[in-house]
């Protein structure tokens, strides 16, 4: 573990994950009343996974999310506005209303939409970091997975040739323990389902806390320095829990009580990321507060522009579906 940031970095850091927290936290409630359509997959509880990851990268880099990419693509750098206005099916959406939550991204900041198919964005990554090779580029590749996607045949497929080609990619597997609603215990023979057969593809891993941003983002560093510097791909396999169901009709009556206390209450990492800027002087309580409420502001303004935001034109649903060059 490194010294503790700047100041200027670790609050940034927090404010990135209070705001993820508070856009889903909002969607949450919006979809409960019946407001939004459609359905959602949460990333709530897995923010220092993505701010962690995602905090030190380039506007050139690309990031690769899966069917939970809100936490992802805010981290990554789409705005609130345009990610509540796609969750509305608004014109003014990240993917103008055509792609709902499922499949948020924004090219123009590197977020490739992300893709519902479990273990699905896995072969596209590689292929963005073979191009990127190609070119001389020496651009990065963040790719997000779950520990399920792990069991996929293109997640075996993808780390061969990441591997073998030593590809710019950082496969980051963010292990929530639950494929669904099924432990992994049930799917899995490993502990660490993607560091321990990391060795298999010729790939170095770390196992890391999810939990803990900065751990997340010492990890990340020595990732991207290494794919910068020609050495190919790394694996990291990340600790985490989502505090809610694996979408919003999942109560889930599977989970042990005291397993989702200690995950939840105990080892919450906004909670104790807040906790943490504050005994090291990054900020004070008052000034801290002041920020948090520039957020929930943010939110609230969000969701006020995108209910009123006109919805896509009837011509653009014919735009879009096949390459215009």
């Amino acid at each position: 573990m490194s010294d503790f940031p700047s100041n200027e970095k670790a609050l940034g850091m927090y404010k990135k994950m209070y705001q993820i927290r508070k856009y889903e936290e909002s969607i949450y409630y919006l979809f409960l009343e019946g407001i939004m359509p459609g359905t959602i997959h949460q990333s709530t509880g897995e923010e220092a996974c993505a701010v962690g990851m995602l905090y030190d990268l380039r506007k050139d880099d690309w990031m690769a999310s899966t069917h939970r990419p809100a936490g992802h693509d805010i981290a990554k750098g789409i705005s609130v506005k345009a990610m509540m206005c796609e969750m509305f099916g608004k014109a003014d959406g990240c993917c103008g209303g055509k792609g709902g939550a499922m499949h948020t991204g924004d090219i123009n900041v590197g977020a490739l939409p992300a893709n519902a198919i479990v273990g699905g964005n896995l072969p596209i990554a590689a292929g963005v970091g073979l191009a990127f090779k190609m070119k001389k580029k020496d651009s990065v590749v963040v790719c997000f997975f779950g520990d399920g996607a792990s069991n996929e045949g293109s997640y075996h497929e993808t780390m061969n040739a990441a591997g073998l080609w030593k590809l710019p990619v950082i496969f980051v597997c963010e292990n929530n323990m639950y494929s669904a609603t099924t432990s992994i215990l049930l799917t899995c023979c490993q502990e660490n389902v993607a560091a321990d057969r990391a060795a298999v593809y010729g790939i170095p891993s770390e196992v890391v806390d999810g939990n803990d941003v900065l751990a997340v983002n010492d990890a990340a560093a020595r990732a991207i320095t290494r794919a910068r510097a020609g050495g190919g791909a790394t694996i990291i396999e990340l600790k985490t829990y989502r505090h809610g169901g694996h979408s919003r009709n999942d109560a889930c009556g599977y989970r042990p009580k005291d397993e989702e206390k200690l995950w939840i209450q105990d080892r919450d990492p906004v909670k104790n990321f807040r906790k943490r800027i504050l005994e090291h002087g990054v900020i004070s309580e008052k000034e801290l507060e002041k920020e948090e409420m520039i957020i929930d502001q943010e939110i609230e303004d969000a969701v006020e522009y995108a209910k009123n935001a006109p919805l896509p034109s009837y011509e653009s649903a014919l735009k879009n579906v096949y390459m215009e060059g």
